[in-house]
């Protein structure tokens, strides 16, 4: 079986890695991870209890040069402020800035292809030239074949309003097309635990507070509470986030979303292993990257870098499970 090396790059706790292994697994195809990086010491606990190795830390120290060969790079970069993006001068402009690292890796490794993630926000930061500086540095200053778009995990079977910009490349001129929307997502009874422990339930006063404003539409949903202290409920959850007050989302107004519960949202299969306190598997899950998502992304993407793949059949293959190009 044909071997595909990554890397994989402000790895978090993995999803990247989680839906490349579940896509090649596919397509019979060997995943080898050969470098991992994150610094959050806590996210490294969580990535080598889970892959078996320990992921490198600061990039911003790590050479190039020391970084091994391979086929495809992952990267969920944080969306830093980016204050000095905005003249349009290429790989000048992003020079200070954490996409930087992934830049000076790409252009001295030149992997096949890569796979990048944002928030939404990322779209329209700064009237929008803080992403054409980025398109413009992957395509004029390191030579690759650039499509972006924003996807939602909630189109690709995750019970979760998540949306994000994906950054596919190639070296080569490819017909890429992104992934069609997937319906329906799984229901929220697939993912809430049935037995919860009461450290998960909000107060009275807040209960109360919260049914008092609000009655939701569906029998079992989860509650969102936005900065305005305005309530809604849905059949699925809003985007979780890393830095959300306490009681942020509540399952029906009444608790707190469970650690597992919060990796289902977001793709983990239950063979996944916390080993963090709540605390930092609630930050955890709120950073990660959508699993069914990326991985939507990276089956369109395998034909063009896998060499034993027959493109045709697979992407025929793609139709079939997943709905019409």
């Amino acid at each position: 079986m044909e071997k595909i090396k990554f890397i994989d790059l402000f790895c978090g706790i993995g999803g990247f890695r989680t839906a490349m292994d579940q896509a090649c697994f596919e397509h019979k195809l060997i995943p080898e991870c050969v470098f991992s990086s994150d610094i959050d010491p806590f996210c490294q606990d969580s990535y080598e209890a889970n892959f078996g190795h320990r992921p490198v830390g600061d990039i911003t120290k790590v050479d190039e040069r020391d970084i091994p060969d391979h086929d495809v790079l992952f990267a969920g970069f944080p969306c830093q402020p980016f204050s000095i993006i905005g003249q349009m001068q290429g790989f000048n402009d992003i020079r200070g800035t954490l996409f930087f690292d992934i830049a000076r890796i790409i252009g001295h490794k030149k992997p096949k292809a890569f796979v990048l993630e944002n928030v939404k926000q990322l779209v329209g930061h700064d009237g929008g030239n803080t992403l054409k500086t980025i398109i413009h540095t992957l395509e004029k200053d390191l030579g690759y074949y650039v499509s972006f778009a924003v996807l939602n995990a909630l189109d690709y079977g995750l019970p979760q309003k998540r949306e994000r910009v994906i950054i596919v490349g190639h070296r080569e001129p490819i017909l890429f097309n992104f992934p069609v929307p997937v319906r329906p997502f799984k229901p929220l009874s697939e993912v809430l635990e049935r037995q919860v422990d009461g450290k998960h339930y909000a107060s009275e006063y807040i209960i109360q507070k919260r049914k008092e404003a609000h009655k939701s539409a569906y029998k079992l949903s989860i509650w969102h509470e936005n900065k305005a202290g305005n309530i809604c409920s849905y059949p699925y959850s809003c985007a979780l986030r890393a830095g959300a007050s306490y009681n942020y989302l509540l399952v029906n107004g009444e608790r707190r979303l469970t650690p597992r519960e919060m990796l289902r949202l977001q793709g983990f299969p239950d063979s996944y292993k916390i080993v963090v306190a709540d605390g930092q598997a609630r930050k955890q899950a709120g950073n990660a990257v959508p699993v069914n998502l990326v991985k939507a992304v990276i089956l369109k993407l395998l034909p063009f870098v896998a060499t034993s793949l027959d493109m045709t059949s697979v992407l025929r293959e793609y139709e079939v499970k997943y709905g019409e190009q």
